[in-house]
C-alpha cells in the first residue's frame, strides 16, 4: 500500500501534570522525568516531522506547562514551520507565560474541562481551586485572543453538565468544543466502573450534540467523540492505524496513537536511535496493523473495512487481549454482546469509588 505522510504529530512532551484525572489515558507505567527528551532532541523532532510532511504540532502531557524550557520549545516549532496547539489544563500557565507564548508564535489553545461546577471539577481533576484557575487562564486566553478549543471530558458523573458546558465554551470565546466521552485506555481503565456512562446517557449526550450542532452552525464546532462501548460500530481510529498522525512519548518512543504500548509485543522505536521518517515509513510497529492485509474475518470481507479499519487496536487488546481481533463496539464482532452487558454492569456499579493517579513529580493528594 501507498504509504502518505502524517498530517499531525502529538509530542507529549512530559508525563508531569498537577491534576490526578482518574480518566487519565496515558499509560499505567508513566515516563520518569529523567527520560524525558531535553530542548534540543524535541528541535530536532520537530524539524524531522516538517520534512517528513507534519502540518500540525499538538503540544502535549501530562501538562505541557510543567516544562520550564516550553516558550522556547513553542519557537522552535513555528520556526520549522508547524501550526503549533498547546493541549492544557491551564494550571501552570501564568498571564505572564501566555503573553511569552503569543510572542513566540503559540496557534492556538484546548483547555481542558474537567466539570462545569468547582465542585465537580476539582473533584475529577483531583486538584483544590484547580477550576477557579482554569477560569483565570480562559480570561486570559480570551484577552490576548488565542483561538480556543474546549476540551470537554465526559462520563457517568458529569454527563448531565453537557448543555452547560455548550454554553460555556460561546462565553469563552471558544471556536471549537470537543464533546470528549471517556476512553478507556490506560489509567481509565481502572475506573470503569466509576465513569461508564449508562445507555441512555450516551444516547442523550448525541442528541444534545446533534442539536447544538444545527443551532450553533457557523458560530461553534462541536466535535464529538461518543460512548462507543455502546455504539454499534467502532470509530475510525486515528483515521487507520498510521495513516494520519503519529506521537512522540516524553521519553522518545515514536507510537502510532495514544495508547499503543499496551500492544506489548510491538517494538517502537526511539527518536533518539532512528530518524522519524524512518520510523513512520518502515519500523514493523507502523506497519503491523496499516491498510487491511492484517484483517481476518469478519473484518476482512466486510464493506465497512476501509471505513473504520476493524476499529481500534488497542480497544481490541484491552478488551480482548488480542490487537489483531475485530474492535468489539462492531456489531459484527462475535464479542459485541458480551462488550454490552460488561458495559451495562459497569455503568449500573453506582458511585463506585474513583481511583486517582499521581504523576511524576507530584507530592499533593487528591481534593477529597
Amino acid at each position: 500500500m501507498t504509504i502518505p505522510p502524517p498530517i499531525a504529530m502529538l509530542a507529549e512532551l512530559t508525563h508531569r501534570c498537577p491534576l490526578s484525572c482518574p480518566y487519565c489515558s496515558n499509560p499505567v507505567e508513566l515516563a520518569r522525568i529523567d527520560t524525558e527528551l531535553d530542548t534540543d532532541t524535541w528541535e530536532r523532532v520537530f524539524n524531522e516531522a516538517a520534512q517528513l510532511g507534519v502540518l500540525q504540532l499538538h503540544l502535549s502531557g501530562g501538562e505541557p506547562a510543567s516544562r520550564r524550557d516550553l516558550v522556547a520549545l513553542v519557537k522552535a516549532a513555528r520556526e520549522a514551520g508547524l501550526y503549533t496547539n498547546l493541549i492544557t489544563s491551564g494550571i501552570g500557565l501564568s498571564r505572564r507565560r501566555l503573553d511569552e507564548l503569543d510572542s513566540a508564535g503559540l496557534d492556538h489553545i484546548q483547555l481542558s474541562l474537567q466539570g462545569t461546577t468547582p465542585e465537580m471539577a476539582d473533584e475529577i481533576g483531583g486538584y483544590r481551586g484547580g477550576y477557579k484557575r482554569k477560569m483565570g487562564v480562559a480570561g486570559w486566553i480570551a484577552e490576548i485572543g488565542f483561538p480556543l478549543t474546549l476540551n470537554a471530558v465526559l462520563h457517568r458523573r458529569n454527563l448531565h453538565q453537557l448543555p452547560r458546558a455548550l454554553e460555556m465554551a460561546q462565553e469563552m470565546g471558544a471556536r471549537r468544543i470537543e464533546v470528549a466521552t471517556v476512553q478507556f485506555h490506560g489509567w481509565a481503565l481502572k475506573n470503569r466502573a466509576a465513569l461508564m456512562p449508562t445507555r441512555a446517557q450516551a444516547a442523550e449526550a448525541t442528541r444534545i450534540v446533534q442539536d447544538a450542532r444545527a443551532t450553533l452552525k457557523g458560530k461553534l464546532v462541536v466535535d464529538y467523540v461518543p460512548a462507543d462501548y455502546h455504539d454499534e460500530y467502532p470509530k475510525r481510529c486515528m483515521g487507520g492505524w498510521g495513516t494520519t498522525g503519529l506521537n512522540v512519548a516524553p521519553d522518545g518512543l515514536v507510537l502510532p496513537c495514544h495508547a499503543a504500548q499496551s500492544i506489548s509485543h510491538l517494538r517502537f522505536e526511539n527518536v533518539r536511535d532512528r530518524g522519524l521518517a524512518d520510523i513512520w515509513y518502515d519500523s514493523a510497529a507502523f506497519n503491523a496493523y496499516r491498510g487491511t492485509d492484517w484483517m481476518a474475518e469478519p473484518c476482512k470481507s466486510c464493506d465497512r473495512r476501509t471505513v473504520d479499519f476493524g476499529g481500534c487496536r488497542c480497544q481490541a487488546m484491552a478488551i480482548l487481549g488480542d490487537p489483531g481481533a475485530t474492535d468489539p463496539v462492531c456489531v459484527k464482532s462475535p464479542h459485541h454482546a458480551r462488550l454490552r452487558a460488561d458495559a451495562a454492569a459497569f455503568a449500573e456499579e453506582g458511585d463506585a469509588t474513583l481511583t486517582y493517579r499521581l504523576s511524576p513529580g507530584r507530592s499533593v493528594e487528591p481534593a477529597e
